[in-house]
């Protein structure tokens, strides 16, 4: 398996998605920096928004016109949003955080008209597995930690918005029930769960083919 180029196959399939006028999301990752170049020599007109600083460097270092997704005057739709994953099951369930953005990558996802996870062959699972990263409020944080089971902070920066990242290494196997529990935990800002129902499609690269997957058929 050449990860590497299945990550760049999969990232050409993504740039092909984008139209000259489009409002991009552009999501966090490895498979995400190949997308950049690639997106960059299509030569659209686009307006771009960022999930993290570091894909904000690597856009506007490509060309790419970067603005901010803040305050009421930003953008408030998005046509397609482009990230890679960490976990994806065949059912739809995604897995992302790796790169401890996965807030940011959600309210993204969730303003494009069309979501794409672009992925290796590496990533793709029967079954979703743990870690699954978490996004803490620093505000009341050994109190919320207290309630949680099976979580460990992480060894890493905070977030693009300043809270505590860490990781729940508990069962997995029930995304949804797991979703909505620590969707409802105060002090849980966010988790690198996502479900089916929030991604368009899913473009696996093996070997020389992409493989698309649509969540729901």
């Amino acid at each position: 398996m050449d990860v590497e180029r299945e990550k760049r196959l999969a990232a050409e399939a993504a740039a092909l998605l984008v139209e000259d006028g489009m409002a991009v999301g552009l999501g966090t990752g490895s498979t995400v920096s190949a997308f950049l170049p690639l997106l960059a020599e299509r030569g659209l007109r686009l307006r771009c928004v960022a999930t993290s600083l570091r894909t904000e460097e690597e856009a506007r270092a490509h060309g790419l016109p970067v603005e901010p997704f803040m305050g009421v005057t930003a953008l408030d739709r998005l046509d397609l949003a482009v990230d890679g994953a960490d976990q994806v099951a065949r059912d739809g369930w995604v897995v992302k955080g790796g790169g401890a953005a996965h807030t940011r990558e959600k309210l993204v996802a969730a303003a494009a008209d069309r979501f794409v996870v672009i992925v290796s062959s590496d990533k793709l699972v029967e079954r979703l597995r743990p870690p699954v990263p978490l996004e803490l409020l620093a505000y009341g944080l050994a109190s919320t930690l207290r309630r949680l089971d099976a979580v460990s902070l992480r060894d890493a920066p905070p977030s693009p918005d300043g809270n505590v990242i860490a990781d729940y290494h508990g069962d997995v196997a029930d995304p949804a029930a797991l979703s909505a529990a620590l969707s409802a935990m105060p002090g849980v800002v966010e988790h690198g769960l996502f479900p089916p129902w929030s991604t368009s499609e899913i473009l696996v690269a093996h070997g020389e083919d992409v493989e698309r997957i649509v969540p729901g058929e």
